[in-house]
């Protein structure tokens, strides 16, 4: 018998969900990925750097060109200046990111604080280094943070508190005094922060992305974490980023080195160009609004309730109108009998969660999406 370092995980949902959907030919929405094309010139740029023979290993840390703009990017956007000969790693996208702070950082019996509904892969990092999960259910129909509940979650043992802005599943975001109330709680504390950040620039309505690095007390705590493959309609490339003090990221490096060393370097190289154009990423909130905007008004006749994402291109929608099934069952029921597939919130909760959610992805084309309000809307 193999003695299971992760005895309790099993295949996610999304691959559950996914494999059901293929079987029904359901269309889905479940997919936290987009179904159209990135932009031509990202690709020609990536064509030019593959000609030119960025085809060996980059540096260990990432190409430098690639660092120095993720710098300035930073500093012009967040008012902070992160060192890109230190304090700058170059990831296979933000999964590995976050998997390697944990590992850097956590040993046995190391407590870490995650907001739940949380992203899958945090937990299970966290049990392989032989951490403790200590879970804090966000409440309200808005998913916001109970303070009291927070402040009790924090002990002696606290080493690291992860959170995500905007939040995948919930679509919704920090505002500033949620950062000053994190702060506040966390100051005089040698606590870690891990900030999962890569929704950075799918943010709606004109409202600010509040990251961590604004705000001094929490940035001299936090290992940030991007993806450029949400941003740029490339997820498949596997490529984001990790930012943090110097001291924080050299040990960060030193797992990572040891881990992937380097990622792709003609996407880096890519990369580097295509980011020193800044509409490339500060007008994507647009384009993702016009796309939450063109779903909700398609089924906004239909008996789902919803409150509008905040950011990601993630839309909550409640069916409590319609059955009290647990989200798992209706989920399953959707892509069975009406050929839609969508992702339940509960399994990213903890066992005490009772809403009527399930998350759908607009990250869509609109003929994609009018086929999905179709379903919606005769449900």
């Amino acid at each position: 018998m193999i003695d299971s370092k992760l005895p309790k995980v099993g295949t996610t949902i999304f691959t559950v969900i996914g494999q059901l959907a293929q079987q029904h030919n359901a269309i889905n929405l479940s997919q936290g990925f987009p179904n159209f094309s990135p932009d031509s010139k990202l690709l020609a740029l990536v064509n030019k750097a593959l000609v030119a023979d960025h085809n060996q290993y980059a540096p260990m840390q990432g190409a430098m060109g690639l660092r120095e703009t993720i710098s300035e990017k930073t500093e012009n956007l967040y008012g902070r200046y992160y060192d890109p000969g230190s304090e700058i790693t170059i990831t296979a996208g933000a999964t590995q990111a976050i998997f390697t702070a944990i590992a850097a950082f956590i040993k046995p019996g190391d407590e870490v604080v995650v907001l739940k509904p949380a992203y899958d892969c945090y937990e299970p990092s966290i049990e392989l280094f032989g951490g403790v999960v200590v879970p804090v259910q966000l409440e309200g129909p808005d998913f916001k943070v109970n303070w009291d509940v927070f402040k009790a979650a924090i002990t002696q043992k606290t080493k690291i508190v992860i959170i995500n802005t905007p939040h995948n599943p919930t679509g919704s975001i920090w505002s500033a005094s949620d950062m000053l109330r994190l702060q506040s709680v966390l100051e005089g504390t040698s606590i870690l922060l891990l900030s999962d950040e890569v929704y950075e620039h799918i943010i709606f309505d004109g409202v600010p992305h509040e990251s961590v690095s604004k705000f001094p007390d929490l940035a001299s705590r936090s290992l940030i974490c991007s993806s450029f493959g949400k941003t740029f309609h490339v997820t498949g490339w596997k490529m984001g980023y990790c930012i943090a003090p110097k001291e924080l990221m050299k040990e960060f490096q030193k797992v990572h080195q040891f881990n992937v060393f380097s990622v792709n370097h003609p996407a880096q190289i890519a990369l580097q160009d295509y980011l020193k154009h800044s509409e490339h990423y500060l007008e994507l909130g647009a384009f993702y609004q016009k796309k939450r905007d063109y779903f909700l008004a398609a089924i906004q006749n239909s008996r789902f309730g919803m409150h509008p994402s905040q950011g990601t291109y993630f839309q909550l929608l409640d069916y409590s109108t319609i059955t009290d099934k647990k989200d798992t069952d209706f989920a399953e029921r959707l892509i069975k009998e009406f050929g839609l597939a969508s992702i339940p919130v509960s399994v990213f909760c903890t066992e005490d969660y009772d809403q009527r959610l399930l998350r759908f992805c607009f990250a869509k084309t609109e003929e994609v999406l009018d086929q999905a309000a179709e379903i919606l809307n005769r449900i």
